[in-house]
């Protein structure tokens, strides 16, 4: 069920490891390849635009799990009112700034620290809808793909932060192992007591997320993920009486 987080957070140690070895590469031969940089952007840029679609795959594979479709429109209108309520998009915002606001005092003027890595980096790999939406699904199903598809997202962003904020980019592993490992074994000791069924529904719940986040990431859309995430609970109840 750690499958999942624990390839995630060796992803952002090996794209730390390439970031570091990138930025002292520049530094040697920038006189060498003056177009370095805008050529690593390039790079970048379709990489993750390819990541993309993938992502967009295995959402849209996920969803055809469904068994009801009732229950999935059902489970998004709820849990889309109750994120929007509660507005947990905002919350998890408002607690990235407040940690960030915090994390200033240990950051000195002028250049980057490990804590200014640490946090910046933590917050981009934690903070997230596919960071929980990946993690459930790690522990409820044993199903890794969207982990995998994210450890490829941080371990390319972990490369570009890594070169820029130096070493304490690639602390935030440990922080990415805890927060997903700690939501998936959470999540494995509900597993043995739902139904296929229920299963399936939260899985097809979750994979309309994934969709979402694929359209963000391609700047088609803003969806506000985490505002929907309250959806994957309400299947744990249709399931009883549809």
């Amino acid at each position: 069920m750690l499958v999942g987080s624990i390839v995630n957070a060796l992803a952002v140690l090996a794209g730390s490891a390439a970031g570091l070895l990138l930025k002292w590469a520049a530094g040697r031969f920038s006189s060498v390849l003056p177009d370095s940089a805008a050529l690593g952007e390039r790079l970048q840029g379709i990489i993750m635009q390819g990541l993309a679609l993938c992502t967009l795959y295995l959402g849209v594979s996920g969803s055809l799990k469904g068994q009801n479709s009732l229950i999935t429109i059902l489970s998004m209108v709820i849990g889309a009112l109750v994120g929007e309520l509660l507005d947990l998009d905002g919350a998890m915002q408002r607690l990235g700034d407040w940690i960030q606001r915090k994390m200033t005092r240990v950051v000195p003027a002028g250049g980057t620290s490990i804590a200014e890595g640490f946090v910046t980096a933590s917050l981009l790999f934690c903070v997230g809808a596919m960071a929980i939406v990946g993690a459930l699904n790690d522990g409820l199903t044993g199903d890794h793909d969207m982990l995998f598809a994210k450890s490829l997202l941080d371990g390319v962003s972990s490369i570009v932060f890594s070169a820029s904020l130096g070493i304490g980019v690639a602390f935030a592993a440990a922080a990415v192992l805890v927060y997903q490992g700690a939501i998936a074994l959470m999540a494995s000791f509900l597993a043995p007591f739902l139904a296929d069924a229920v299963i399936a529904e939260m899985t097809c719940v979750g994979s309309l997320m994934i969709i979402a986040i694929s359209l963000n990431m391609l700047g088609l859309t803003k969806i506000k993920v985490m505002n929907l995430v309250p959806a994957m609970l309400p299947p744990l109840l249709l399931c009883r009486f549809m």
